[in-house]
Order: C-alpha cells, then sequence, then structure tokens
C-alpha cells in the first residue's frame, strides 16, 4: 500500500511535469506532434516515475539512519550530495533503457552521442521537485514538533496541577467521609461541624497551593483545623499542642508543609487509647519545630520518604536554612525554618531562568535571520548563474525551473523565519497548535 501510494503521487508529479513543460514550449512556439505525444508523455512518466521512487527511498532510509539530525547543516550537505549522486544514477539508468532497450540503438552509439548538457533538463527537474518536497517535509516535521513541545508542555502543567490537588493524602479524604457518615447517625451537630471543618480544609488547600509562602499565622490556623478532623476521627488517642502566640505572625512557610508532617505522624505510629501519639508544633531558634513520640505501626509498608523530600527541595529553592530531621528512636521531630526575607532562592532562579531562555530565544532568532540572508544571498548569486548556463547549453528555458522552484523555498523559508503566512495568517500555526492539542484531548 505504501509503494503504491509513492507511486501515486510520483505519477501525479509526472503528469503536472508533463503539462509545464507542454506549456512553456507551447508559449514558445515548440508544439508536439500528436503522433509523438503519447510518446513523450510515457518517457515523461517512466522518468518521473523512477526518479521519484529513486529519491523517496533514499530520503527514507537517510531519515531512518539520522532522524530529525538530517535537517543540520552538516547531515543535509551529505544529503544533498547523496541525493545529486542517486539522481545522476538514476538518469544514466534511464537513458541506457530507453536508448538501447526501448529504442534499439548499439551501446557504442548511445556513448558517441552522450553529453553533458542533455542530463541538465532532467537533473535540474528532479532537484527542484526534490528540493520542494524536502522544503514540505522540514516544515510539516517543525509543525508537528511544536505540537508535540505543546503537548508535553500541557501534559507537564497538567501532572503539576493533579500533584496539587492530591497533595492532601486520599485516605484522609476517604477516612474523614467514613467518620463523617458516622457522626450523621451519632451526633448531627458534630458533623455539621466535621463538615465545616473539612470544607475549610480543602478552601485553604485550594487557595495557598499556587503559592510560594504563607505567613505562619496561616499555616498555623489551617493545622488547627486538620488536627481538630483528625482528633474527630481518633478521639482522645491524639493529644495535640500548639503555640498561641509566635514571635513573628508574619513570618514566612511553605504552604500545606505543617499539613505533611501531622499526616505523617499519624500515617507512621500506632494511635490507640493506650498507646496514645502526642504531636506537638513548638518555635525554637527561629524554626517552626513539629515533634511526636515514635510508637511505629506493627505491619506498615516502609516509608518512602516523599513527603519529606517534598519539604526538603522546596525549602532547598527558597533558602540556604536547611530543614532539620531528628529521629533518636523515641522522639521524631523536624524543624522548618521561619523565613523573614522576601527574596527566595526560587525567585533567582526563576529570574535567571526566564532570563537565559529570553537569551536563548533571541540567539535561534538571529541564527534563523542570518540563516535566511545567507539562503536569500545565494540565491540571488545562482539566478544570474541558472540564466547564464541556460544560454550557453540550450534553447529550452530550463533555468526556469531551478529559479522558481528556489524562490519557493526561499519565499517559505523567510515567511517562516517572520512568522507570516499570506493564505492562512499570521497565528495560524498557533492556532492549528491549539486545534490538534483540543483533538488530541
Amino acid at each position: 500500500m505504501k509503494f503504491l501510494k509513492e507511486f501515486g503521487k510520483a505519477f501525479s508529479i509526472g503528469v503536472l511535469v508533463f503539462l509545464v513543460i507542454g506549456l512553456i514550449q507551447y508559449l514558445n512556439g515548440n508544439v508536439i506532434e500528436k503522433d509523438r505525444l503519447l510518446k513523450y508523455f510515457v518517457y515523461n512518466q517512466l522518468y518521473s516515475v523512477v526518479l521519484y521512487m529513486v529519491n523517496i527511498y533514499f530520503f527514507q532510509f537517510l531519515w531512518k539512519r539520522y532522524g530529525p539530525r538530517l535537517f543540520t547543516r552538516r547531515i543535509f550537505v551529505r544529503g544533498a550530495f547523496g541525493v545529486s549522486l542517486v539522481t545522476i544514477v538514476a538518469l544514466v539508468f534511464l537513458e541506457i533503457v530507453t536508448s538501447i532497450l526501448i529504442e534499439g540503438h548499439t551501446l557504442s552509439s548511445f556513448i558517441e552521442h552522450q553529453s553533458v548538457q542533455s542530463y541538465y533538463p532532467g537533473f535540474t527537474i528532479s532537484m527542484v521537485i526534490t528540493a520542494i518536497f524536502y522544503t514540505v517535509f522540514y516544515y510539516r516535521h517543525k509543525q508537528e514538533h511544536k505540537v508535540k513541545e505543546q503537548k508535553i508542555i500541557a501534559k507537564t502543567a497538567s501532572a503539576q496541577f493533579d500533584a496539587l490537588k492530591n497533595q492532601l493524602d486520599p485516605h484522609f479524604l476517604f477516612n474523614s467521609l467514613n467518620v463523617l457518615t458516622s457522626l450523621i447517625e451519632e451526633n448531627p451537630v458534630a458533623a455539621t461541624k466535621f463538615t465545616t471543618s473539612l470544607s475549610k480544609v480543602y478552601r485553604y488547600v485550594l487557595e495557598q497551593k499556587n503559592k510560594e509562602l504563607v505567613t505562619v499565622e496561616e499555616e498555623l490556623k489551617f493545622a488547627k483545623i486538620y488536627m481538630s478532623l483528625i482528633k474527630m476521627r481518633f478521639e482522645d488517642s491524639i493529644v495535640f499542642t500548639i503555640p498561641e502566640n509566635i514571635n513573628n505572625p508574619e513570618a514566612k512557610v511553605v504552604p500545606l508543609s505543617l499539613q505533611l508532617l501531622l499526616e505523617n505522624a499519624v500515617k507512621h505510629n500506632m494511635v490507640t487509647p493506650s498507646r496514645k501519639l502526642h504531636i506537638s508544633i513548638v518555635e525554637e531558634n527561629g524554626n517552626l519545630v513539629v515533634r511526636n513520640n515514635v510508637q511505629p505501626k506493627k505491619v506498615v509498608k516502609e516509608s518512602s520518604g516523599v513527603g519529606l523530600q517534598n519539604i526538603r527541595q522546596r525549602y532547598y529553592l527558597i533558602t540556604d536554612r536547611p530543614v532539620d530531621i531528628k529521629d533518636d528512636g523515641r522522639q521524631f521531630s523536624v524543624a522548618i525554618p521561619l523565613l523573614t526575607q522576601n527574596v527566595s532562592r526560587a525567585k533567582e532562579t526563576q529570574d535567571t531562568y526566564i532570563s537565559a531562555k529570553k537569551y536563548d530565544r533571541a540567539k535561534k532568532k538571529v541564527e534563523e535571520l542570518k540563516g535566511f540572508y545567507i539562503h536569500f544571498g545565494i540565491y540571488c548569486i545562482m539566478v544570474p548563474v541558472f540564466i547564464y548556463l541556460n544560454v550557453i547549453s540550450t534553447g529550452f528555458p530550463w533555468a526556469l525551473f531551478p529559479i522558481i522552484g528556489w524562490g519557493a523555498g526561499v519565499g517559505g523559508h523567510a515567511m517562516e523565519v517572520f512568522g507570516y503566512n499570506p493564505l492562512l495568517g499570521k497565528n495560524w500555526e498557533e492556532r492549528k497548535i491549539k486545534e490538534l492539542m483540543d483533538k488530541d484531548r
């Protein structure tokens, strides 16, 4: 099926070439005789199909070997040389087939009548079509690459959003709903209070999840509400203490850090009326310390440490002060820094990153402009060269093919570099990317 598809393309291109050449000859007063028209068409299609199929399979070989690196300068030059060589070999083969096998000329006669000029038209037409094909494929590949990049960005953003939504342990929500169900039957007043607290917990998560820092006062209020839910589930099996006053209520902490630490304490320790879990939050030496007695569960999977690692990484991005973790077998404590400065490493890192991305984007744009100007300069130099070669070689205006074909490539290059498309509009790429992403979703 793939072969037939490519064969159909080759045949269609051959018909187009036949019509263009026929029109040029007609305008020059060279009308093909009717009895030779069929023979000329068959020869035209033979050359078109063979040259196209040879070049397309050679291109597929290059793409399979090099992939996107094919469009780098070094490998592209190799590819262009290879395409030229393959085309010349195919042309020689076609000349032998048509002259010796079809028309019945002898080998000596064939060699005697051969000249470099006789290969100019076929070689030039083949190169122009190949160049157009390469340009179209490169443009399509670049658009597909942009769509993939946008998909990756969208999926990354979606993953980050999901991670934020799931910062509270799903088991906490399920257990909370179970507690709520039992409270509705046993104590409707407590159920109402529980529902109110639960809604406050999730509202806080939604409000603070995108913030870099929150005040310690806000975080302590949230921790108090959060622990009220936990205590409703475990009743008097948990003893929780929290400071009434903080030296600097406006000091900053990472949002939801206390929730993660409190959740870890409950998750990894036994909580029973006979073995109560004591959790305390205190202020010490510019840190907020969460402590609990250690009484590990008998049946529990080994901790992955993801929660503590998450807190460490978030603090690492915003301050040089470390998160201090201590475990002596009897007491476990985590000290998180209380931050008083507005400037953070995260902001500096973000600004540096953005500046670097802007520089890279500007550098890439300059390279694209330089590449276009070089391309345009070479084209302007080669146009008179093509015309001169055409004048000294033959009366057939074959120079029009490379001039027009290459000119179309230069125009396409210009539209790509300057971001303008006269048919589709300037913002067509962005609209198409969004459309494809929405369709894929």
